[in-house]
């Protein structure tokens, strides 16, 4: 493979523009410079995924939903380009070809897709509320009594990790080690191979745990599916699944977090019930996506798009960053609080299976972490908070906060 593949010259609209560089720390510091620059040179803008390698980036609206509802003319197989990249660069844990719904198209995407709609629609909404409540009392009981917590190391992530192992079937004990991986994984930068390679072993793992014996899981469920998965596209499946449950979920929680905390008046609407905790996530799915750039695309052969030459095998990459962090500025107090006109969901065949389960463990785990302690104070200001490196996420890196000592054992302190 080729580290640094010759690509041809982007298209006139590019050609004063040199990429924009997504891997940079700046990027983590400040997206919407970035985002501006993208947005300078069109609906789409040229940039880097990585060090040496290039991507389109579709920053307009319009022009993302022309490229999520058009299955003829893209598609979701990463292969033609993997063949151009090192086996060695960083962003191939969250772009490489593997054989789930994700990366497939057609029948093959229908058929991974419904076992996962399926296996979601088992799991009821009230025993999904208590999973999240289980999952957040513990981790209270751990920080509680201290008074001070950073709602991201010790909450928001390992949460997920809690919530989302016990869905898959494995003990607790086994969540510190998905939480670790799939961070590493995410950042795509060094550790970026070696995070793959443990979130492959911790998968691994479960798929053999749970073929010699089935539980009331999902993993068990995708095992047992009438479409007749193989173990090894049950693998991917729960690879795949896993980690988009994880870390755009946390991320979710911690980004709201992080919006409610640093406008006093706003936490106090949502403490006293005045205002829905679903008002602070639709905020944050608008204007501050935790999967940043993504719904990655290939041309099936070379074409003009809006306005630009896309060559086949270079990633299409969706920025529903970029997208609202304009809308934001264009509409600026003029939205309903319930507007879904964001693209956080993706859309089209490939758009969010698990929408509803994803809504309702981020609003449960902080109206439950608030009950709990609902004098929850930011000791660093918001602006000076730090964001994880990245191209695709939009993460922190901590939100240190300070509170009433209390623990779960305490009468009377929880609705």
């Amino acid at each position: 493979m080729n580290a640094h593949p010759a690509y041809p010259a982007p298209a006139a609209a590019f050609s004063l523009s040199a990429p924009v560089r997504l891997w940079e720390d700046g990027f983590a510091a400040d997206p919407h410079a970035y985002y501006a620059a993208l947005r300078a040179q069109g609906p789409v803008g040229w940039a880097e995924l990585a060090p040496g390698v290039p991507a389109y980036v579709v920053t307009d609206r319009r022009a993302a939903l022309d490229l999520l509802h058009d299955s003829d003319t893209w598609s979701h197989d990463p292969r033609p380009w993997e063949a151009t990249v090192a086996a060695d660069s960083p962003i191939l844990g969250m772009m490489r070809w593997r054989p789930n719904a994700l990366f497939a198209d057609g029948d093959a995407h229908v058929r991974y897709r419904r076992t996962l709609l399926d296996a979601f629609d088992l799991v009821e909404p009230h025993d999904l509320r208590e999973r999240v409540h289980r999952a957040v009392d513990i981790l209270v009981g751990r920080f509680g009594p201290a008074g001070s917590a950073d709602l991201v190391t010790e909450f928001a992530r390992p949460l997920m990790a809690l919530v989302f192992n016990n869905l898959f079937g494995l003990p607790d004990s086994e969540s510190g080690r998905l939480n670790d991986a799939l961070g590493q994984m995410m950042e795509g930068g060094e550790r970026a191979a070696q995070g793959e390679m443990e979130y492959g072993r911790y998968v691994l793992e479960l798929i053999a745990a749970k073929s010699e014996r089935r539980g009331d899981d999902l993993t068990s469920r995708l095992l047992d599916h009438p479409a007749g998965l193989t173990p090894e596209e049950v693998t991917w499946q729960v690879f795949l699944t896993l980690g988009a449950g994880h870390e755009p979920t946390a991320n979710l929680v911690s980004n709201a977090l992080s919006r409610i905390l640093g406008n006093p008046a706003y936490y106090s609407t949502l403490t006293s019930g005045s205002r829905p905790v679903t008002d602070a996530v639709a905020e944050v799915l608008r204007y501050e996506t935790p999967l940043s750039n993504y719904g990655i695309h290939f041309a099936r052969q070379s074409l003009s798009f809006h306005g630009v030459w896309i060559q086949a095998a270079v990633p299409v990459v969706v920025s529903y960053g970029a997208i609202g962090h304009f809308a934001e500025h264009a509409y600026a107090g003029g939205h309903h609080p319930h507007d879904a006109s964001h693209l956080s969901w993706s859309a089209g065949n490939h758009g969010c299976p698990v929408k509803q389960h994803t809504l309702l463990i981020a609003t449960e785990a902080i109206e439950r972490l608030t009950q709990w302690l609902p004098d929850l104070d930011p000791t660093t200001e918001r602006g000076r908070l730090t964001w994880r490196p990245g191209p695709f996420h939009r993460s922190l890196t901590s939100l240190p906060v300070r509170f009433t000592p209390r623990t779960p054992d305490q009468p009377g302190e929880r609705a």
